[in-house]
């Protein structure tokens, strides 16, 4: 295990280095790197599994930091608006790829996982070219997340889909998902204002007592979420907005980044890795078919239902182009309809190449045009 990780992370400091000198972004290295020592390439790599399992974490840290940087009260209000686009957008986008893959001959089941897999983007990537200081307090931001937000929900709700395989799906169990999250929310409450804000207060001035209690916070509630029928990232993300009013969010912000970048690079070695790509050949027209079509469409389809939403058309520009991918669950509804036997290695090969096509190109689009902690212009880096 300690010679994977010097390889990915000696590996992932070279390919960075050159992509850094040639204004590439860094995500593109990692995903390249994984390709290169993973099992499909030299196979220097093996156990992609544990290094996606730990990579997750990574995610689920990614929520809570972007929970500390947002207040309740103007997430709520985001939440009402982001619902209704996120369903409708949810429509088109699922309908266009089921159309496509059932076009190149695949089977129903298999287009409609297709369309599953189409209808969310990721929160890793709309988060990570998200820059901290200038959007997370801006409308914008708080659009976004709560767009990204209510996409989890349905990814959610696919996922328990699968996870029943058709035989025993409990759709009461479903419906309980919308009402755990107003449960989480009370708990978390409950915990911060009597157990975690009077143990900050009375140990304060011990830096490695509040860094060790971030952490148990925000993967308790994680764990709490995961237990009731939600998200482990949807309650990092709850664990972070529950402390976001208090002075001591930032120092915990500033305090656990280095340990959110450690995981994420894990993870998009892992997306690399994960790809088969003897399979490229016989993919590789519907793969660049239905990359094409959610390139152009998803900022199409996401700016004008904006509009309809009386938003201000360079915000509804910038928000389509944020979630011009589909997301990391989308992976994870891929691995659980091939562990169901639902879907064939094609099909499962085309949702990930799409999936990582999309992750690069909609990078590209957005370093090039809009602020970013990693734009290859000076102008537009922003952190």
């Amino acid at each position: 295990m300690s010679f994977s990780f010097f390889l990915i992370f000696s590996g992932a400091a070279v390919l960075a280095t050159v992509a850094l000198y040639t204004r590439q972004p860094l995500l593109l290295a990692y995903i390249v790197l994984g390709g290169l020592v993973g099992p499909y390439g030299l196979a220097w790599v093996n156990d992609t599994q544990l290094i996606s399992d730990i990579a997750k974490i990574g995610i689920v840290f990614l929520l809570f930091l972007l929970g500390l940087d947002m207040q309740p009260r103007a997430l709520l209000h985001v939440l009402r608006k982001a619902t209704v686009v996120t369903l409708l957008s949810a429509l088109v986008f699922g309908w266009v790829a089921y159309v496509i893959m059932r076009g190149f001959g695949y089977t129903p089941t298999e287009a409609l996982i297709a369309g599953m897999s189409a209808t969310v983007s990721s929160t890793i990537l709309g988060i990570k070219l998200l820059p901290t200081t200038v959007l997370h307090h801006k409308h914008t931001g708080e659009l976004l997340v709560g767009l990204l937000l209510a996409q989890d929900f349905i990814a959610i709700l696919a996922l328990l889909a699968l996870a029943g395989d058709g035989a025993d799906f409990d759709p009461w169990r479903m419906s309980l998902t919308f009402l755990s999250l107003p449960l989480l929310a009370a708990i978390a409450y409950v915990l911060v204002r009597w157990i975690f804000l009077p143990l900050i207060a009375r140990f304060d001035r011990f830096q490695e007592y509040i860094f060790l209690l971030a952490i148990g916070w925000c993967l308790g509630i994680a764990e709490l979420a995961h237990a009731i029928g939600l998200s482990s990232e949807i309650g990092a993300f709850v664990a972070g907005i529950m402390i976001a009013t208090s002075p001591i969010s930032q120092y915990i912000a500033t305090a656990l980044k280095p340990l959110r970048d450690f995981f994420l690079i894990l993870f998009f070695f892992s997306v690399g890795a994960s790809f088969n790509s003897s399979l490229l050949g016989n993919i590789l027209v519907p793969v660049g078919v239905l990359t094409a079509v959610m390139l152009v469409l998803k900022p199409v389809v996401f700016y004008g239902l904006l509009k309809m939403q009386r938003e201000h058309g360079r915000v509804a520009w910038e928000i389509g182009f944020r979630l011009g991918h589909i997301s990391e669950f989308s992976l994870l509804i891929t691995y659980l309809a091939v562990s169901k036997h639902l879907i064939g290695e094609e099909a499962s090969m085309i949702i990930q190449a799409t999936a990582i096509l999309l992750f690069m190109l909609s990078t590209y689009l957005v370093i090039l045009n809009y602020p970013s902690p990693i734009a290859i212009s000076e102008k537009l880096r922003r952190d």
